[in-house]
């Protein structure tokens, strides 16, 4: 039985014997950098590749939605119990962020 990396090597080659490859529109061109890849430390690269391909957002990105939504509410909210609770709400969620996005930073060393 082979293993993986045989299995894609043996793919490969056979899609450069048929031609399939050759076909691609990217064939023989340097990969284009997405957005943000030079500011992606260098260990989450692919993880974080792999997610935007699939479609697939990381886990960051629904918590700056969040925070996004909060200070849209935030900003019409009235004085009162309600804008306080926004407040506390915005705070907390942005604890988490920095919490988060320092394990990301310091996980990636």
């Amino acid at each position: 039985m082979r293993s993986l990396d045989e299995e894609i090597a043996k793919h490969l080659q056979d899609a450069l014997a048929t031609g399939e490859l050759s076909r691609a529109p990217s064939y023989g061109k340097p990969l284009r950098a997405d957005d943000g890849w030079d500011e992606t430390p260098a260990d989450l690269r692919m993880p974080f590749k792999i997610l935007k391909d699939a479609g697939v957002p990381p886990p960051e990105i629904e918590l700056f939605h969040r925070r996004a939504l909060l200070r849209n509410q935030l900003q019409s909210a009235a004085e009162g119990e309600a804008r306080s609770a926004l407040q506390k709400a915005l705070a907390e969620l942005e604890q988490v962020i920095a919490l988060r996005l320092e394990a990301l930073r310091s996980g990636s060393r």
